[in-house]
């Protein structure tokens, strides 16, 4: 965990901006990385490493909200920060001295004086009553506690080999001559996992494109849909489509990909990381819904069907703390409603055989096992295949049962649930 180190004398104006940052992104809707990259456009003026400091420092304080609004007694933002650096990155009034005014300094002593209830466990997950609630019912509180700790802390940069154009102890190889540390996902096979965060669109390894940027769970979705080459495939909500690219490379640039996303501008991103690739056998497709009527023709076409399904995104906690403050139980609801309007209909694309996978990166039942069960009543002709089978036949150590389910604290990857059923007739 990267923390700001004491012996750096934090600059008044730093202070100022970081605290800026964080009104804007605790204020109104919108996601926090799109809010902070808006804020860096206006100030253009800071460098590496103050803009490093804004957003670890606006990340840290939604990370712990629940907490620092306790001890800094509501939500000011400057009075948030200071909580922050004071209580949780663990600096003493002596290393704040020379950035504080006088009245930052009476908040400062307040913000070291206030204990926090230990019972209150809401707080100490750092979660909303009804998520926590949640969980608790889902897990038990002690999991709970567990899991929810386990996402106050940043999560690595984890990075797949492209098999397309380089293997993974190339890459390796590559690293350790640059005396750059990196250490082996435990279960993807193509996966690197770095020591440090460091600014990899640079690299030459990910302008050439032998790597990509992709989290450890989703390289394992990848495995989990087990295409084979020359398979037909659809990637049904493909995004910016990082398992797209994945299931490419797996396939060895052979068969066919159809990467489907309503969104044109995630699609165009997938333009760019395509042409990095190497790949030549993907195909994005821009949609208006899953109803889009050009869909017709390719019923009963695919070997497999992803379906990353829109979610809460609550198993990316490390990553995107503020979902957990954005979300509500309603959009719970709307989610599931759409989870399974999606997936219905993405299951008419598999034909006889095939395979149809569901995933999310929830941490919920309702998005995750509920929607799975419900899929299976309505539609008798599909059965379920044991995920842990399918790892174990491209020899993956890694068996969480019927589902596939990731969780920070014992897989050290996003949260992620997967379920892989077949069509029978």
């Amino acid at each position: 965990m990267s923390t700001i180190k004491p012996t750096n004398v934090i600059n008044p104006n730093l202070l100022r901006l970081a605290s800026m940052a964080l009104a804007d992104v605790l204020t109104g809707t919108g996601p926090a990385d799109a809010k902070l990259g808006w804020f860096f456009k206006q100030n253009r003026e800071l460098g590496t490493k103050d803009r490093a400091f804004v957003a670890e420092s606006v990340y840290g304080v939604l990370r712990r909200k629940s907490f620092l609004a306790f001890v800094s007694d509501g939500e000011d933002p400057r009075k948030l920060l200071l909580a922050w650096l004071l209580r949780v990155q663990g600096m003493s009034m002596r290393d704040l001295d020379e950035s504080l005014n006088k009245q930052q300094k009476e908040w400062a002593q307040e913000i070291k004086a206030k204990t926090p209830d230990p019972a209150n466990a809401a707080m100490q997950a750092d979660m909303p009553e009804w998520l926590w609630e949640t969980l608790t019912k889902q897990y038990g509180e002690a999991e709970a506690l567990v899991i929810a700790r386990s996402m106050h802390l940043p999560a690595p940069l984890d990075l797949r080999a492209n098999l397309v154009k380089a293997t993974r102890e190339d890459v390796v190889a590559k690293f350790a001559s640059e005396n750059t540390e990196v250490a082996l996902t435990p279960y993807s096979p193509n996966g690197l996992r770095m020591a440090e965060k460091v600014t990899i669109s640079r690299h030459k390894l990910f302008t050439d494109g032998k790597i990509e940027v992709q989290d450890e769970g989703s390289q394992l979705l990848a495995q989990l849909v087990a295409p084979r080459r020359g398979e037909m495939i659809a990637d049904f909500c493909a995004g910016a489509g990082g398992k797209s690219l994945a299931i490419g490379a797996l396939m060895r640039n052979t068969g066919r990909i159809y990467a489907f996303d309503v969104s044109e501008k995630r699609l165009q991103n997938l333009g760019v990381r395509l042409k990095r690739s190497g790949l030549s056998n993907l195909h994005s497709q821009l949609i208006t819904s899953e109803q889009d009527p050009k869909l017709k023709r390719l019923n009963g076409k695919f070997d497999r069907v992803l379906v990353d399904a829109p979610c809460s995104g609550l198993g990316t906690l490390r990553r995107n703390p503020d979902l957990k403050w954005r979300q509500t139980p309603q959009d719970i609801i709307e989610l599931t409603a759409k989870q399974t309007r999606i997936l219905t209909r993405a299951a008419k694309l598999v034909k006889a055989g095939g395979r149809l996978i569901y995933a999310t990166c929830s941490l919920l039942q309702e998005e995750n096992e509920q929607i799975a069960e419900a899929f299976l009543v309505a539609n008798v002709d599909y059965k379920l295949v044991p995920a842990n089978e399918i790892l174990a036949q491209q020899q993956i150590e890694l068996d969480t049962g019927k589902y596939l389910k990731l969780l920070p604290h014992l897989h050290q990857t996003d949260g992620f649930f997967a379920a892989v059923f077949e069509r029978t007739a």
